[in-house]
């Protein structure tokens, strides 16, 4: 089974993330942001994993070191879950619409965590959330979980924007992350991940 469960206690954060790539619906998400939540939920609906998240944060500060921290947790638990690789697809491509939105992922689970992203919101964010957080939660999340991510995402509402882009991303590390029956090698002509 591919499941891996890590915390993390700072003196800013205390996070905890359970992940089970091959069982999907158990999803329970807390960290005390309810948009951030919602995005994650998604994430992992559409992925077809489960995901148990809870993070307690100084978000009397603000909300950066709760969703920064997250993403640390989030891409270590990704990681440890895949293991060595073997038998996985590695790569993978998506395009999901939301309405007037519309978000187009590409994933590598390579091993080589970078990010290429091009989304753009309206300067207000989501409230108390700024919006240039989501591009640094996903660049946390790849550098941490050794996954090259090409995203791009564009449209009129910011929630659609934003949720768009999470469950791109959910279905396209779902879909690089499946194991293909049968298939023992790992996927590189290096022979290691």
């Amino acid at each position: 089974m591919r499941q891996a469960e890590v915390t993390r206690k700072t003196n800013e954060t205390a996070i905890s993330v359970t992940v089970d790539l091959d069982t999907e619906g158990n999803i329970a998400v807390e960290t005390g942001i309810p948009f951030f939540d919602h995005m994650l939920e998604s994430c992992a609906r559409h992925g077809r994993f489960s995901l148990m998240v809870t993070a307690a944060g100084d978000l009397e500060i603000d909300c950066h070191h709760t969703i920064e921290d997250t993403a640390i947790v989030l891409g270590e638990a990704f990681a440890k879950a895949l293991g060595d690789k073997r038998g996985i697809r590695r790569f993978a491509h998506m395009a999901v619409p939301m309405d007037e939105a519309i978000a187009v992922v590409t994933l590598d689970l390579g091993g080589r965590g970078y990010l290429v992203y091009d989304a753009a919101f309206s300067p207000n964010g989501f409230g108390a959330i700024p919006a240039d957080i989501f591009e640094h939660f996903f660049y946390t999340l790849c550098i941490k979980a050794g996954i090259t991510a090409h995203m791009k995402a564009e449209g009129r509402n910011d929630h659609h924007i934003c949720e768009a882009l999470f469950k791109t991303f959910g279905v396209a590390f779902s879909m690089a992350a499946y194991v293909t029956p049968g298939r023992t090698e790992i996927p590189s002509t290096k022979g290691t991940i």
